[in-house]
């Protein structure tokens, strides 16, 4: 499925948002804030803070930019401090509609994907390098 025909990247359709410089920052509800950069031929996103339907959209954005840019996704998802079944769902639908590499999910990140099943699905690293290179 396209990723603009998606449920939760439809916060992105038609915003018709512009390319990101090189680097960019937004800012979410409740502290949480996405970065965005180039490195090693794929595009990062650093999340950080708490993502849930009411916080989701900058993240949303931020990959749905990414995933149109890059053949590969890298987030860093080491600062994710609480997610739900919304970003569950975000990763699932960006991993279905290109190459998504989770770098260090946070414990409680990490103990969530492993009770929904996620975590077979995604692909992890430790690093941002290593994401980025493999």
């Amino acid at each position: 499925m396209p990723w603009d025909e998606a449920g939760v990247p439809a916060l992105t359709r038609d915003t018709r948002a512009e390319l990101l410089p090189r680097q960019a920052t937004a800012h979410a509800p409740e502290g949480a804030a996405v970065l965005q950069y180039e490195w090693l031929g794929s595009w990062v996103v650093v999340a950080r803070g708490s993502y849930d339907m009411d916080s989701i959209a900058p993240l949303s954005e931020a990959l749905g930019v990414a995933i149109r840019k890059s053949p590969k996704v890298v987030l860093d998802a080491s600062g994710i401090t609480f997610a739900d079944s919304t970003l569950l769902n975000l990763l699932i639908l960006t991993h279905q509609s290109g190459t998504l590499r989770v770098v260090a999910p946070s414990p409680r990140l990490r103990r969530l994907c492993e009770i929904t099943g996620v975590d077979g699905i995604l692909e992890t690293r430790s690093s941002v390098d290593e994401a980025a290179v493999s």
